[in-house]
């Protein structure tokens, strides 16, 4: 729940304090799609704004109003009729951009394809007849569990074109996860593959959709893709993908939606209950997908080659691989594999080959490469790159100056994107042609979006001071509830401040105005009366040249409330904190902020538990820390190695 934690606006104060900004290059400034003048054009006619937005998209009736507000309800373009489908693929083709290259995929294990325009038509075309001749309709529940391969996107596309509601599952989930979201959204029908190729071999994904719709009466069929040619059992309900598609004729004549129809469902975890279905409709939602890809990283569709290194399975790869980046006509790079197969240098050989322009991947990942080493990506020509992204957790000043340095060549802005599953698309980022950009810093919410940082009565904080993010207004991509359960949406989004929008983070304003992240409010820690952001002393901790990588968490003391506890990866892979260096890093974190944020004691582990999409789960680690038994795993890419944290805890280094 939002409110689940009770913490006051003073404590949230960023202790670190940022004093490097990096002006946008003058070149990128001149020739930006988005100038400054645009936040008060927005400013004054917000409204107004998001229709010249919608204007770019093509409608086959235009909207009788822009807005229909009921809190916490929304209804955008109400009246209008679109398709996403047309809108991502054909109507470039009647453009005369058939020839253009719209996916240039790359499988792991060096197997390439290049999907133009024309062909992606052709392909989804296909797919909506066959989809059709398995009987799914508008409104159907369409499941999608496959690996990063060309035809998930065509899925997608075929689903949105005949106004079926997908449902992407990322290919790592259980068969307990998939079956729950099966249960959930009553899913007519699951589109697989064999498998797919992760760290240098096929993973199998269909034993596990055998198994979660076994039992399953109402999945009517499995839509099965060959990919890694692994043996598969086969059922009646079991179709090739090959067999049903690639028969099926290329002519499909789509049919306009409105604006409000439901475009897809998006399943993020629930901390205690069952997992949120989090519902998308069309027009909102591709209209700001779609600016925002735009704006954020100034698209120029014609010479531009694009990567979000993002799994199709989370929110980042419906918005800024597929509808975002094809409703613009981008030429979309997308790889399979993991980022160190066969080598550590993978992505950058991406980019060197493909010579990509903007990329677009998370703190995490940066992190980890960090970790690797600044000579990895010295062997590569990198210098294609002129914007460079940043999502999914907010990213440490260190871990943003390494990437704008080693990646981006010192010369390429970084867009540091605050959004989350439930907004739909991005919501705080600097403009690349617009904004100085500061290490650790999201700055301003983009043109439109009306977000601030309030204290616990939701009154708006002054700069300099800290409390929680909100949204005030509502925005064309918000989610439009919890798929099946109303009451839980307004329960978990809308009963901590009325009126207001609350995602459950923590932020501050700094004292120019600009917006600081600080993770969840659950990741606050109550050190002697004050509260301190896990993010911060993680930023601290990364910032001394031993240190590869850290997260933080607040153990109960009966003294002070809470102590911090750091788990750190050390460069060069040392096993245990020595002494000294404890000491040493205790000052270092004492003097970046203070002493009330000295972590109590500090852990040396091999690798930190995180999700699949990249985030550190904290809650595991607080559970290590408390000595309790741990909780739910089932989430991380690699479970294993909370028994190898957890036998190393007794030689934990602690503080005086």
């Amino acid at each position: 729940m939002a409110d689940s934690t009770p913490t006051s606006q003073e404590t949230l104060s960023n202790l670190l304090r940022e004093t490097r900004s990096f002006p946008p290059p003058a070149e990128l400034a001149a020739h930006a799609n988005v100038k400054a003048d645009v936040y008060e054009t927005a400013d004054a006619d917000r409204l107004g704004f998001w229709e010249e937005q919608a204007r770019r998209l093509q409608w086959d009736r235009p909207w009788d109003t822009v807005l229909d507000w009921n809190p916490p309800y929304a209804k955008w373009f109400v009246g209008g009729r679109l398709n996403a489908s047309v809108n991502c693929v054909d109507r470039h083709v009647d453009a005369g951009l058939g020839d253009r290259v719209a996916i240039q995929w790359e499988g792991e294990p060096g197997d390439s394809r290049s999907i133009t325009y024309a062909d992606l038509k052709d392909q989804v075309s296909q797919a909506a007849n066959a989809l059709t001749e398995l009987g799914v309709t508008k409104g159907d529940r369409v499941a999608i569990y496959m690996p990063m391969i060309p035809e998930t996107v065509v899925a997608m596309l075929a689903c949105a074109r005949l106004g079926a509601v997908h449902m992407v599952v990322f290919g790592g989930f259980s068969v307990d996860a998939l079956g729950q979201r099966l249960d959930d959204s009553q899913a007519k029908l699951v589109i697989t593959a064999d498998g797919g190729y992760r760290r240098g071999k096929p993973s199998a994904l269909k034993p596990a959709v055998d198994e979660a719709v076994a039992t399953r009466p109402t999945v009517e069929n499995v839509l099965v893709v060959r990919r890694t040619g692994q043996d598969v059992e086969w059922t009646d309900r079991d179709v090739w993908w090959h067999e049903a598609v690639g028969s099926a004729s290329t002519e499909h004549t789509p049919e306009a939606h409105d604006a409000e129809d439901p475009l897809y469902i998006m399943y993020t975890s629930g901390t205690t209950a069952k997992p949120k279905g989090i519902l998308h409709t069309t027009g909102g939602y591709l209209t700001q997908a779609s600016y925002t890809h735009w704006a954020v990283f100034d698209l120029k569709p014609e010479t531009d080659v694009y990567w979000c290194a993002a799994d199709i399975g989370w929110v980042t790869g419906h918005s800024y691989i597929v509808y975002g980046p094809l409703s613009n006509a981008a030429t979309v790079v997308m790889y399979e594999g993991t980022p160190d197969t066969p080598h550590k240098g993978r992505f950058w050989e991406i980019i060197e080959k493909y010579k990509v322009t903007i990329a677009y991947m998370a703190p995490t990942a940066i992190r980890t490469f960090m970790k690797w080493g600044d000579q990895i990506p010295a062997e590569y020509d990198l210098s294609s790159l002129r914007v460079i992204g940043s999502v999914g957790e907010p990213i440490n000043p260190e871990a943003y100056v390494w990437y704008r340095e080693n990646i981006g060549g010192g010369r390429t802005p970084v867009v540091d994107t605050w959004w989350q599953t439930e907004t739909g698309a991005i919501m705080v980022s600097p403009l690349p042609g617009v904004t100085a950009g500061k290490p650790g810093a999201a700055m301003r919410a983009v043109p439109g979006i009306v977000a601030d940082v309030v204290d616990e009565n939701g009154a708006s904080v002054p700069n300099g001071e800290g409390g929680f993010i909100v949204i005030r207004e509502p925005w064309p991509s918000m989610l439009r509830g919890i798929w099946g359960d109303d009451q839980r949406y307004k329960d978990t989004y809308w009963s901590r401040f009325e009126g207001l929008y609350f995602p459950g983070d923590g932020a501050k304003k700094d004292e120019d105005g600009d917006l600081w992240l600080l993770g969840r409010v659950d990741d606050v820690m109550l050190v002697s009366g004050h509260n301190i952001s896990t993010t911060e002393v993680e930023s601290a901790l990364v910032s001394h040249e031993k240190v590869a990588e850290a997260a933080v968490v607040g153990a109960t003391d009966k003294v002070t409330g809470q102590s911090i506890v750091g788990f750190v990866i050390l460069r060069g892979g040392q096993e245990e904190v020595p002494e000294d260096l404890v000491k040493e890093l205790r000052d270092h974190v004492g003097g970046s902020l203070g002493p009330i944020a000295k972590p109590a004691r500090l852990l040396a582990v091999p690798e930190l538990p995180k999700t699949r999409s990249g985030k550190i789960m904290r809650r595991l680690l607080r559970d290590i820390a408390e000595n309790r038994d741990i909780g739910d795993t089932s989430t991380l890419t690699d479970a294993s190695i909370m028994d190898v944290i957890a036998k190393q805890l007794p030689s934990t280094g602690k503080a005086d």
